[in-house]
């Protein structure tokens, strides 16, 4: 049988990724490193054993909004001299819940994560990054950010959160070579798609329902996640600046997918 043909991407020489010690920051490290890309893991977590196994991985064990974790991150990369950098924050948390029983701090731990650290991030790497001429930035955001998502109230706010300020800095920074976008997935068989599985009453049901609605009849895998978040951080998507990429299976693109089980005449 002949090959099918095959279109190569360019990346940077080092990308540094939150969240790196699960879901899909997990999945990009692991992608990166077998591309042959130096990665630097920063995750409050310690390194999964297979990635703190490779010489061109390097981790950071710390808090995404703590200077100090991104202090410890640019003496890697002033180690390294690097020119060719990029940067992924997928570091999240998801509480579930109505707003009446979020806490306050619930409330602050979500925007903490997954605002207040994405800002540091992208605040620590930038400067390093204009130096270079450029380089590429994706914010992992959700479908959540734009269509409501029950008891997700923390989450999607701080999601859409995270959006606004992926496009302001790619808006301030476009004229310096940064190119920052926003990749935005549905349900995923993730650490956060997981734990809200694991908070419904019919956890078996739930992910029937939830695979039922996605127009290929399966959550995604967060291996075929992290192939569009690395297509964002390659040359070759060069045309996206302050772009918001549904990677959610076609979930997004309907308002009502029929299966014919509601009655409906499709096969």
């Amino acid at each position: 049988m002949a090959s099918r043909p095959t279109l190569a991407l360019t990346l940077p020489q080092t990308v540094v990724v939150t969240g790196a010690a699960s879901g899909l920051g997990y999945e990009l490290c692991r992608l990166l490193l077998d591309a042959g890309v130096t990665t630097i893991g920063v995750d409050r977590a310690a390194a999964v054993a297979d990635l703190s196994g490779e010489a061109d991985y390097k981790h950071v064990a710390g808090n995404v909004s703590d200077e100090e974790t991104w202090q410890a991150v640019e003496a890697e990369l002033k180690k390294s001299g690097t020119t060719s950098l990029g940067l992924v924050t997928a570091a999240a948390i998801l509480d579930v819940g109505t707003i009446i029983e979020t806490s306050k701090e619930m409330l602050a731990r979500t925007l903490d994560v997954n605002v207040v650290g994405t800002a540091m991030a992208i605040k620590a790497l930038l400067p390093r990054m204009i130096d270079n001429g450029g380089g590429p930035i994706v914010v992992v955001g959700s479908v959540s950010a734009t269509f409501a998502e029950q008891q997700l109230a923390a989450y999607s706010a701080s999601k859409a959160a995270a959006r606004a300020l992926a496009r302001t800095v790619a808006m301030d920074h476009a004229r310096q070579g940064i190119r920052v976008n926003v990749l935005s997935p549905g349900p995923m068989m993730a650490g956060l798609f997981k734990r809200h599985l694991e908070s419904a009453a019919d956890s078996q049901k739930f992910l029937a329902t939830r695979a039922n609605r996605q127009p290929g009849g399966s959550i995604l895998d967060p291996k075929q996640v992290a192939l569009s978040v690395a297509y964002l951080l390659s040359d070759q998507s060069g045309a996206f600046i302050g772009a918001d990429l549904m990677a959610d299976g076609g979930l997004s693109t309907s308002f009502d997918f029929r299966t014919g089980a509601e009655g409906a005449s499709i096969d």
